[in-house]
């Protein structure tokens, strides 16, 4: 696919970007954008802990219908803490700043990010941002829910609402920044002949994700600060009875809010992509079909935000718009699933761990896509506003779609970033264990939803019991299902095997590299001379 011309000057190839420097102080200064997205790696993978550890307080509570375990006020505190640390902390920037800081200059032949200090900036914003959101969270928590609805979080609450914005309000720059560098990079810094036509649609993904976060984080900035605004100097924006309008507040919100389900689910369909791709050893099939898909979420997501509304007493005909807008959205999402099924059929698939990953991937985002579209129908979704339909829906996309797909990721590249092999046995029971977990957890609270019972509840009805049970049997088991990686992933960096540069036999330029790569990435600037995927130039590894 490549040719990479031998520079004699270049004195760094007994180097990696792992081991060129040591200490704290060349970590914490780095402007390599492969360390930065190490450093983002840690940083999600400790708020993820958290949000996960509130999730497991908030099932065990749930497994009795009495709230026996916490009081209504600490359960609505844990399932804020639940929320807030996992969509902004984690699901947000998870694809993106660890696998797009890392890929994105490799995947086009640049030596690093378009502005390496702004992307240095974005993660001590990231990593601030947190830590002042935990601090609120800890020190006396917020119960508004990660939605921050008002006017309850601009006046009635008691917890640190304030506190927690500024955290987000933070986090939300840095997602603007990294969109910013990605965007930028992207324009200029691809390798000679690599054109638009043959950018990996890890790129093309990725470049729709930074659009949205570019032009809707901004909003959700301005929203929570004037929620801040109003609880600090009681102006009357959204509290009706100072004036002002609670329904504003839900416009603002979801539109950038749903548009923030693309951000975390684009990324997600970025490493389906690859991964596709390398293990059915197929070029994707429709590949430019695939790739404007990318821009069609991204440009439709921004017009679907008032299905979130249909309860709210807006128009009758806004309602029917949006749902029109809604199933449109569906299409492109559509035509990505039918793509990688299309590959896959003409391909010799191999089942490696990561393909488990992406296989569990596509089934479970096919069911929450299709439960969307049941949402999208304005009579169902009245029945099912604020239940825990919602909830399923909601997890089935983001925990069974976003988090399998990160999965996938990290095993995918684990060889590139650390130059070690992981058990691959270990991995592929991992990969199993989390999707039975998942779909023990998730799928009864459809049926818990569709049967009427609310989410944000901490007692309930008692006939709703034996579902809480299984879906909180099925919360151990995902847990596991979350452990498993963590550990076999640290064992294999002293204890695993060295890898070699391309253990899977994939293309792209990240491949042409050595493992870990150099601090510069190539020896020289590489020149593409094929189109993406061209597998049938590709060797196969022996197994």
């Amino acid at each position: 696919m490549t040719s990479i011309p031998y520079n004699p000057a270049f004195d760094e190839r007994s180097h990696t970007y792992l081991n060129i420097d040591y200490g704290v102080r060349s970590w914490l200064l780095t402007t390599d954008h492969k360390r930065i997205a190490i450093l983002y790696m840690l940083g999600i993978t400790f708020f993820f802990f958290i949000g996960g550890a509130a999730a497991v307080l908030i099932r065990i509570e749930l497994m009795t219908p009495a709230g026996d375990l916490l009081s209504d006020d600490t359960y609505n505190k844990m399932f804020t803490l639940h929320g807030v640390m996992m969509v902004f902390f984690f699901l947000i920037p998870s694809i993106p700043a660890v696998l797009g800081n890392f890929l994105i200059p490799l995947m086009l032949g640049a030596r690093d990010l378009a502005f390496p200090r702004l992307n240095l900036m974005s993660w001590y914003l990231y990593m601030i941002g947190g830590a002042i959101a935990l601090t609120a969270l800890i020190l006396g928590g917020v119960d508004t829910g990660w939605t921050f609805y008002t006017p309850y979080s601009s006046v009635y609450s008691n917890g640190y609402v304030v506190m927690t914005i500024v955290g987000i309000f933070l986090a939300g720059f840095s997602s603007i920044l990294t969109g910013l560098n990605f965007i930028v990079t992207t324009h200029k810094m691809r390798a000679p002949g690599l054109y638009w036509t043959r950018l990996p649609l890890f790129i093309w993904s990725m470049y729709a994700t930074s659009v949205m976060q570019v032009l809707g984080t901004p909003v959700v900035a301005i929203t929570l600060t004037l929620v801040a605004i109003e609880r600090l100097f009681h102006v009357g924006i959204f509290n009706p009875a100072w004036g002002g309008d609670p329904i504003l507040f839900q416009h603002l919100f979801w539109f950038y809010s749903h548009p923030a389900v693309y951000i975390m689910v684009l990324p997600s369909m970025a490493v389906v992509s690859e991964i596709v791709a390398c293990f059915s050893h197929q070029r994707v099939y429709g590949y430019i079909f695939v790739a404007f898909s990318s821009l069609a979420i991204a440009l439709i997501s921004f017009l679907v935000w008032g299905h979130h509304m249909f309860v709210s007493g807006q128009s009758t005909y806004a309602s029917m718009i949006f749902s029109i807008l809604s199933f449109m959205v569906a299409i492109p999402s559509a035509v990505k699933v039918f793509n990688w099924t299309a590959t896959l059929y003409r391909g010799s698939v191999d089942l490696k761990t990561p393909m488990l990953y992406v296989l569990g991937f596509i089934g479970l985002f096919t069911l929450g896509g299709l439960t969307g579209l049941f949402l999208a129908s304005i009579a169902v979704d009245v029945h099912v506003t604020d239940t825990y339909f919602i909830v399923a829906h909601f997890h089935y996309i983001m925990v069974g779609g976003a988090v399998s797909a990160y999965l996938g990721g990290i095993h995918f590249w684990w060889p590139k970033m650390t130059g070690k092999m992981y058990p691959e046995w270990w991995g592929r029971f991992a990969a199993f264990v989390l999707f039975i977990g998942f779909n023990l957890t998730f799928f009864p609270q459809f049926i818990l939803g569709y049967l009427g019972m609310p989410r944000r509840y901490h007692a309930y009805a008692e006939e709703f019991q034996v579902l809480n049970v299984m879906s909180t049997a099925g919360a151990s088991i995902l847990a596991v299902g979350y452990l498993l990686p963590f550990c076999y992933l640290i064992w294999s960096l002293k204890y695993g095997k060295t890898a070699p540069a391309n253990p899977f036999g994939a293309a792209g330029l990240e491949w042409q590299t050595t493992s870990p790569p150099p601090t510069l990435n190539f020896e020289s600037t590489p020149i593409v001379e094929d189109e993406a995927y061209a597998y049938d130039k590709i060797e196969v590894p022996y197994d």
